[in-house]
């Protein structure tokens, strides 16, 4: 537009009633978004640009697509963009985005997601899931100090899948046999006294020794004290003693996973016995309890209700995204 068109046009706003103003902001919001988002992906992955597909840094501007400058590699030639082999690539609307992010950090559900950014709701949850990708990776460094680990089981969903491998349940339903089973999705969460939280989904039934070594090891200080429940553990090895339950054993495993784990790689490791009122245990490290891994498994419980239900193969960037 010629700069003498924009200035008669620009004069014409204060002319605008209050509900013709909303819709000229409504209309110019999108743009200006697009613009922010394409900036700031710009400042990222200028630092650390290179090829997809074969690391080469030198790449040459080749013209822009969908808003994006390309990039063409001077090695292979690909061309590319800013967004290529990322979980957001090929994803449209961008000037949306910003807006979506923020109804990501209000934790809001598909539906009020795609209401408050106006796109449909099937968008707000493919958008959901491509933001989250990388999120469910995001840890801290290291957990140091006390240590408090343990499991939180959820009853596995298959919430969208078009078959099943089990009979269908009713309103989410419940587990068939009692006490850990392979019906239970298990979740590692660890969480040191300064707040720093590692969580992963370890898989069916109760934990075992090589989820510990992947997931937990990798961000444990050795010079950590690791401290978890053996409530469960005491209780399951009676009845796996008197052969009450199959159940009992899965439990019993879990603590023993977490023995092994300690002794394998030279960790102090303490329990205590939540069962026989035991809640906090004085010692010279400090106060030896889980109320605060088991506080974060209560507040995670009750964020996820408001969804209704999710997927086993989701939890993890739920786990990422809380």
């Amino acid at each position: 537009m010629k700069a003498p068109t924009f200035a008669k046009l620009f004069a014409q706003l204060t002319l605008l009633n209050r509900h013709e103003r909303h819709e000229v902001l409504a209309a110019l919001h999108p743009a200006a978004g697009l613009e922010r988002i394409v900036a700031l992906i710009d400042e990222i992955r200028s630092r650390t640009r290179r090829c997809p597909e074969c690391a080469c840094e030198q790449c040459h501007r080749h013209g822009h697509a969908n808003g994006l400058q390309r990039f063409r590699c001077r090695r292979c030639g690909r061309t590319v963009n800013d967004l290529t082999g990322t979980p957001l690539a090929r994803l449209r609307l961008k000037g949306k985005w910003l807006d979506y992010l923020g109804a990501l950090l209000d934790s809001q559900t598909v539906r009020a997601a795609a209401k408050r950014v106006g796109v449909h709701r099937n968008t707000a949850f493919r958008w959901r899931h491509r933001f989250l990708e990388r999120v469910k990776d995001d840890r801290p460094a290291q957990l140091t100090g006390i240590v408090e680990a343990d499991e939180m089981f959820m009853l596995e969903s298959q919430k969208g899948s078009r078959k099943l491998d089990r009979k269908a349940r009713k309103r989410g339903g419940k587990a068939s046999r009692r006490g850990i089973s392979r019906e239970l999705d298990c979740s590692l969460v660890a969480r040191d006294r300064s707040g720093q939280t590692i969580a992963a989904v370890t898989g069916r039934g109760a934990l075992k020794l090589a989820p510990l070594t992947e997931h937990l090891l990798p961000k444990l200080d050795p010079q950590a004290l690791l401290v978890t429940d053996a409530n469960a553990a005491y209780e399951a090895y009676e009845a796996y003693e008197a052969y009450e339950a199959y159940e009992a054993y899965e439990a019993y495993e879990a603590y023993e996973a977490y023995e092994a784990f300690a002794r394998k790689h030279c960790i102090a490791h303490r329990s205590v016995n939540l069962s026989a009122g035991e809640r906090v245990r004085r010692s010279n490290e400090g106060a030896i309890h889980v109320q605060n891994v088991n506080a974060y498994h209560r507040r995670f419980r009750e964020w996820l209700a408001r969804f209704h239900g999710v997927a086993s193969h989701r939890l993890p960037n739920y786990l990422g995204w809380h």
